[in-house]
């Protein structure tokens, strides 16, 4: 089947489930991506998949709600971020249930006017997914955000700090993460982000203390503080 800008949301999810591949869902189970409704599209496909049917907001709001996970990524990947309203985000975010739909979506979310308001609100949010997705959020746009100001970045630190003695996986991992990125970013930011890695490195908290230290590793590295020369 070949797909065009015209393909309905059948026509894309029939095109899907015309490539399952059950060698891929079996290896993105070893990863911890839930693979339930997962047809093991691989990435540079899904990639093609959406060079060929361009963005459609309505048409990725239907793949949304397939349920499907490889529609769902394809959504995510077609949808206009102009167009997604705050209560759309919500809506997606109430639905993920792996971390790869997370870190996809994240990317998209911090394409809106509003993403900056949607961080600390999806970070309150005890639902694992959702919480992980306001970190994978800081650290995406940390690097793609190229325009943003550090300070709206270095803002997060508190955020992060708050929450990074969360000790799931995929949160623990998303704040350990945001704030590497952060410290990553350039000379200005790296010594707030070292700071606070610092501090949770000897607090008394377990997770806090792996975050920090993990962070400190890398901010440290020969390799990081010869690149921010």
């Amino acid at each position: 089947m070949t797909l065009t800008p015209s393909s309905s949301a059948e026509e894309i999810v029939a095109h899907l489930k015309s490539l399952r591949n059950e060698a891929n869902i079996a290896s993105m189970a070893r990863y911890g991506i839930d693979t339930s409704t997962a047809l093991g599209i691989t990435t540079p496909q899904m990639q093609a998949v959406g060079r060929q049917v361009k963005r459609n907001h309505e048409r990725a709001l239907e793949l949304w709600r397939t349920g499907l996970r490889d529609a769902r990524m394809a959504a995510i990947l077609t949808a206009d971020p102009a167009r997604l309203t705050k209560e759309d985000a919500w809506a997606w975010a109430g639905d993920f249930n792996s971390w790869e739909i997370v870190d996809t979506a994240a990317d998209l979310f911090t394409q809106t006017t509003f993403w900056r308001e949607l961080i600390p609100e999806f970070a309150a949010d005890s639902r694992e997914y959702v919480r992980r997705t306001a970190f994978a959020m800081i650290a995406g746009a940390t690097v793609h955000n190229k325009q943003e100001p550090d300070d709206t970045l270095l803002a997060y630190l508190p955020l992060i700090e708050a929450y990074a003695t969360d000790p799931r996986n995929f949160v623990k991992k998303a704040v350990n993460w945001a704030l590497r990125n952060i410290g990553k970013r350039n000379r200005a930011c790296h010594a707030p982000a070292l700071a606070v890695a610092e501090k949770l490195s000897a607090g008394n908290d377990r997770t806090a203390r792996w975050n920090g230290k993990d962070a400190v590793r890398e901010l440290t590295s020969e390799k990081i503080l010869a690149r921010l020369k």
